[in-house]
């Protein structure tokens, strides 16, 4: 399945800086990750010239010939630029199997095989996805709090993690409208849709 955790953060009409980049993003925890900038050639050429048409008349049939060949390619670059990022970003973000949102691995639970937003779901819910049940000490924590991002324990509230003593603060905060628990990174509210 493509990628689809990503801003299109490409330009076309620049003479020097004309190429293709994309971010990508945790959908859980919002941690980005840019691709390599990747030069449009056909693009730089255009802008070079748009800017030569400004001072020299004589050239602006070469100008419109040299948008043209840029606007022909562009689609079929912008592409193949797009796959490329994709394969680097699948090295670095994982598909959950559960909700199928695109996580990185600071959002993975390696033992549960999802994100931790379903860890999460699942042990306040008495059970993982696909049979598999958390052992350990006893009973399975009923905390519906957000993980640690340090031991992956579910918070009981507080600035700091009750068991490793991490800094809470420094990764997630409360939603002023609604007190949901969001992601330091995170733009709006997932339950009453506040903006920050």
């Amino acid at each position: 399945m493509a990628m689809s955790n990503y801003r299109d953060l490409s330009t076309l009409s620049s003479a020097s800086g004309a190429g293709f980049q994309f971010e990508f993003f945790c959908e859980v925890s919002g941690e980005t990750w840019r691709s390599p900038f990747r030069p449009y050639r056909r693009g730089q050429l255009f802008g070079l010239v748009s800017k030569l048409t400004y001072w020299f008349n004589d050239l602006h049939s070469f100008g419109r010939a040299a948008e043209y060949a840029s606007d022909a390619g562009s689609t079929k670059a912008k592409a193949a630029a797009l796959a490329e990022a994709q394969q680097l970003a699948a090295q670095r973000f994982r598909q959950c199997p559960d909700c199928n949102k695109w996580v990185s691995f600071s959002a993975w639970d390696e033992r549960g095989q999802h994100c931790t937003q379903c860890a999460s779901k699942a042990r306040s819910g008495g059970g993982f996805p696909g049979g598999y049940s958390e052992s350990g000490n006893g009973a399975a924590m009923a905390s519906s709090g957000p993980l640690c991002p340090n031991c992956q324990t579910p918070s009981e509230g507080g600035r700091f993690c009750h068991e490793c003593g991490f800094d809470m603060a420094s990764a997630f905060k409360s939603c002023p409208s609604c007190g949901t628990t969001l992601p330091r990174q995170a733009r709006f509210c997932t339950d009453c849709g506040h903006g920050f």
